[in-house]
């Protein structure tokens, strides 16, 4: 499984941007925006939350075994690998939807003075700190999960003359 690459996420979160900030300036030319819902920071958050702790609890669990506690449970193998696979699909989409809604809050500064807007921008801004938080979690969730090096092979390895 490879790695998930900041590039990308960075990546993925300035197009989204981009374009959501483009789609709200045509948007709202031709009528009223959308509204950024209350519970679009919530739920980036709930997820981040349910991220932290997979990885806390398998972080615990890994290191217990490692030092070979009576009273640890094992990890499963398969059970780590669905929880980085989350992880990644929750980054990738987080960067997404906090590209998106920062876009959309970009396009938002013209308008502070109208207290709707305003209200708006700040869950625009809120989701993007949102995302970024999911993002974090699930990066810091592949770390956990990530398996050591295997230099083994490679120190006894001699290229043939």
């Amino acid at each position: 499984m490879k790695e998930l690459r900041i590039r990308v996420l960075v990546g993925v979160f300035v197009v989204a941007g981009v374009l959501s900030w483009a789609g709200a300036r045509l948007w709202n030319s031709l009528g009223s925006l959308p509204s950024v819902p209350l519970a679009a920071p919530i739920v980036l958050a709930l997820i981040a939350v349910v991220l932290l702790a997979t990885a806390v609890s398998l972080r615990a669990r890994l290191k217990a075994q490692r030092e070979r506690r009576p009273d640890a449970k094992g990890v499963d193998p398969l059970m780590a690998a669905r929880a980085v696979v989350f992880g990644q699909s929750s980054a990738l989409v987080a960067a997404l939807v906090a590209g998106m809604y920062g876009g959309v809050g970009v396009f938002l500064l013209e308008f502070l003075d109208i207290p709707p807007r305003r209200d708006q921008a700040i869950y625009a801004g809120f989701s993007v700190v949102a995302g970024i938080a999911v993002i974090a979690a699930a990066l810091f969730l592949e770390h956990v999960c990530k398996l050591p090096e295997d230099d083994d092979n490679n120190k006894g390895a001699t290229s043939p003359a």
